[in-house]
């Protein structure tokens, strides 16, 4: 049997609790992933799978199924300490062709910077892939540039959550998903269908 998923909607969310696992929960619940068996995979965008938003992924999942999600996440009992998670993603111009999803967490780093690391990352692995030429030692803009040159990367994008450590000392969490659906539902394909 082979599981081959068809979309992918990203997510994120924060929680906080005076225990770690409730404050993880707390996270997962906020980024609308706590009612679902997570089965944590590696960084493989499949090919012809399409993004879709949050709202609409989630009407294709039953809650205690199994869910298949590349999962970043981090926490922090240490007052005022920033954390981060981010899933970045970069998908080949080619659909037949396979992306890569990278996860990446930090502390002491603002959302946006770490954003654009865990970007970064997929963007090299996927370059490497593709036998694109570039110095690592450069900036990220600096490849990113080059990237485009290349004619082979369309896109790249990352989900980052940040948070400060609560200032009582509870677990702080934050947690970023790439979700990837491997069913729909009968009822769901027919609308799709009869949508086009």
């Amino acid at each position: 049997m082979v599981i081959l998923p068809k979309y992918v909607y990203l997510t994120k969310g924060t929680g906080v609790h005076r225990e770690k696992l409730a404050s993880f929960e707390a996270a997962l619940r906020d980024a609308g992933m706590a009612a679902y068996n997570i089965v944590r995979v590696s960084s493989i965008f499949p090919p012809r799978c399409r993004i879709i938003s949050r709202a609409r992924g989630q009407k294709l999942l039953t809650p205690g199924q199994v869910m298949f999600a590349v999962v970043s996440d981090n926490a922090t009992n240490e007052p005022h300490r920033l954390i981060s998670a981010s899933v970045g993603l970069a998908i080949p111009k080619d659909p037949t062709k396979y992306g890569y999803l990278s996860e990446y967490h930090s502390s002491g780093q603002r959302e946006e910077s770490a954003g654009d690391y865990a970007e970064d990352l997929a963007a090299q692995m996927l370059a490497t892939t593709l036998g694109v030429q570039f110095n690592p030692d450069t900036s990220y803009d600096q490849r990113k540039e080059i990237w485009k040159i290349s004619n082979e990367i369309v896109r790249t994008q990352n989900i980052t959550q940040s948070a400060i450590g609560n200032k009582s000392g509870f677990w702080t969490t934050v947690v970023a998903a790439a979700v990837l659906i491997t069913h729909i539902p009968e009822e769901q394909v027919l609308e799709e269908d009869s949508g086009r």
